[in-house]
């Protein structure tokens, strides 16, 4: 008897090869282990949606009339660097006695091994009893720990069902808008692909509006009243609160726009009593940041090291699969299970050990200390990034900024909270309201981690907002006006563009919206936003000047000639509230397909009797050097799908 382990990838299969029993036997593509077993793996998705001339020879060539293109029965092929490694697996398959699906913890993971467990055809009775190991830590004892608490493959059954029902909606939707939008822009002379997708298009647009807001934005003048008053040699400053009759000299975020309304209201304080109405002094406490997600990282890389989201992705892949000291990275949750606590000494032994300038931090951590990260109710298929037990030597250049990133922010969970001492004062002066507020970091706590001075905290608490009773006379000695001019919104960044992404719900208006979004943490996945992003600049839709990320003329072109339906996240928020329901076995897979068809059969048609869009009959066509870029440009445009499996490999 022999049970066959079905690894993602390499480096996940030799990590579960490595606590099995020896001898081992390393073969091509798989390991055989002492007993008897074998562990082989995928190299990311081995198989792959295929195009749509393999439904129908005529589709090689793209014509508006064969849209929509709604495959009938699906088909998967393997892809073209994969053949070998999935016939080394189908071979295993058919003589194993048992099999584990041992794919990465997430929704893409489960898919891309039950897809070969499918396409290899073992037996139905096999197939029942295979049985799902998870792993979000590469070492030894947690690989240990996971084998020991296998669960049986089919209670994922509804978790792959809507990573498949996502694939294949994806492929329909981005097909065929694709087809559509680079045919109507090839109309208008322009030569390159205009690529739609549900997750890239709504992107695009985040920029593409941003940038419009930025050339049409016109500078407006706004101004703040101080009241400026006496207290002994000191001066209070406060800051005047508009009443509701002012609301017709404010603009929508409550800024005064006339200049002659705070000249009268300086004319009425000045030399007028002040009194305190409302006095507060209270000492607050900041908990620790939690550790972090994919996405968390990936933002504060960028913010730091000006790191690419791609780059990030990329630099803890190698940390967890080549040099193993952090957890599994694709993660989109900032919590850990209570479980891990125990393990506490021994990561920060392995922190101080890789990175001595954290040596220190190591030292001042207290690990009796448990923050709110510690939480099992908030913890499913993988946890927050954390550094592992095993220590390392050799990481260099962005392996040690991104490792000590990680470090950091787990130490932090081990220092007390950071104190603050907050005081606020309300002023009345001629029936008008008027504020003083002041915060003084007390004890840094957690904060001392942060390694440089805190400069937006207040020095002296007191010398801005002095202990005063209710009820305290003063006398507003005179009153002063703020002159300030209203700023463009800011271009966006990577890190800001990632930020939108996973607070995507602010773009939207819709409650109910709002909330799904939240709810499923944005657009796109923790281990798709780079690639997304990436996508877009290699197809010349968004450009990087500096740090800042513009759209592209192509870019903008296609926004405004698309509807609206496909540029604003809401129809992602509604994909993923049904693929969620789905995974939790409320939803079923054939009516979301059903109502995505006749959607995409309705926009298609719309195309078909619509005239080339003004956006897209002057746009520069990209630039090709040499003649093979022309080829791949054009093929990449036939397949016009969003790939990431090349992403997944080891």
């Amino acid at each position: 008897m022999s049970c066959l382990y079905i690894a993602e990838k390499p480096s996940l299969g030799r990590a579960i090869a490595a606590v099995l029993p020896r001898p081992h036997k390393n073969n091509t593509g798989y390991i055989e282990v002492g007993n008897g077993d074998i562990v082989t793996w995928c190299i990311g998705h081995l198989l792959e949606q295929v195009e749509p001339d393999a439904y129908d020879e005529r589709y090689k060539k793209w014509h508006l009339e064969d849209l929509p293109i709604v495959p009938e029965q699906w088909q998967l092929i393997p892809r073209q660097a994969a053949k070998q490694q999935l016939a080394v697996i189908k071979k295993l398959a058919k003589t194993a006695t048992s099999v584990v699906h041992a794919g990465d913890p997430d929704r893409e993971g489960q898919l891309l091994v039950d897809e070969v467990i499918d396409y290899v055809k073992i037996s139905k009775t096999k197939k029942a009893a295979a049985q799902r190991l998870l792993i979000s830590d590469l070492n030894p004892a947690a690989v240990k720990k996971a084998l020991a608490t296998m669960r049986s493959n089919r209670d994922f059954i509804p978790l792959s069902v809507s990573a498949l029902a996502r694939s294949r909606a994806d492929w329909l939707y981005g097909m065929n808008m694709t087809r559509a939008y680079t045919l109507l822009g090839q109309k208008g002379g322009y030569r390159g692909v205009l690529s739609v997708g549900r997750v890239q298009t709504p992107i695009l647009g985040l920029v593409v509006r941003r940038d419009d807001e930025i050339v049409n934005f016109v500078a407006k003048p706004f101004y703040e009243v101080l009241a400026l008053i006496a207290y002994g040699e000191q001066t209070i400053y406060a800051k005047w609160q508009p009443s509701k009759s002012c609301e017709p000299h404010q603009d929508s975020e409550g800024r005064i726009l006339n200049r002659k309304l705070c000249e009268n209201v300086i004319a009425r304080i000045k030399g007028q009593p002040a009194e305190v109405t409302e006095s507060e002094r209270k000492r607050t406490k900041t908990a620790p940041p939690l550790p972090y997600s994919l996405s968390a990282l990936q933002i504060d890389a960028a913010k730091r090291f000006g790191m690419s989201a791609a780059d990030v992705l990329s630099t803890c892949q190698s940390l967890y699969e080549k040099h193993k000291v952090i957890t599994y990275p694709r993660s989109d949750s900032r919590h850990l299970p209570s479980d891990h606590f125990k393990q506490a000494n021994d990561v920060c032994r392995a922190i101080a050990t890789t990175d001595n300038q954290l040596a220190s931090a190591v030292d001042n951590a207290n690990t009796t200390l448990k923050s709110k990260a510690w939480n099992d109710k908030k913890v499913d298929a993988h946890h927050a990034i954390i550094p592992t037990p095993k220590s390392s030597s050799v990481l260099t250049g962005y392996e040690a900024k991104i490792y000590q990133l990680i470090a950091r922010q787990y130490l932090m969970q081990f220092y007390p909270a950071a104190e603050y001492a907050d005081a606020k004062l309300v002023f009345t002066i001629a029936q008008g309201l008027f504020i003083a507020k002041g915060r003084q970091l007390m004890s840094p706590g957690w904060r001392a981690l942060l390694g440089r001075d805190d400069k937006k905290e207040d020095s002296d608490l007191a010398d801005k907002v002095p202990p005063l009773d209710k009820g305290t006379v003063l006398v507003c000695r005179d009153g002063e006006i703020k002159d300030k001019m209203t700023e463009p919104p800011k271009a966006f960044t990577e890190a800001t563009l990632l930020q939108a992404m996973t607070g995507i719900a602010r773009f939207v208006s819709d409650a109910s919206l709002k909330k799904i979004l939240r709810d499923t943490d944005g657009l796109g996945t923790e281990a798709t936003r780079a690639g997304i992003l990436e996508m877009l600049f290699k197809r010349q839709l968004l450009q990087r000047q500096g740090k800042a990320i513009h759209a592209s003329e192509a870019g903008k072109g296609l926004i405004y000639a698309l509807p609206d339906t496909s540029t604003y996240p809401d129809m992602t928020a509604h994909w993923e509230h049904q693929l969620h329901d789905m995974a939790d076995r409320k939803c079923a897979y054939q009516p979301f397909m059903a109502v995505l068809e006749q959607q995409v059969t309705a926009l298609m048609e719309q195309v078909k009797v619509s005239d080339v869009p003004p956006s897209l009959r002057s746009l520069t066509s990209p630039e090709f050097t040499p003649r093979t870029k022309k080829r791949s440009y054009a093929k990449k445009g036939t397949a016009a799908k969003t790939k990431t499996t090349s992403k997944r490999k080891s």
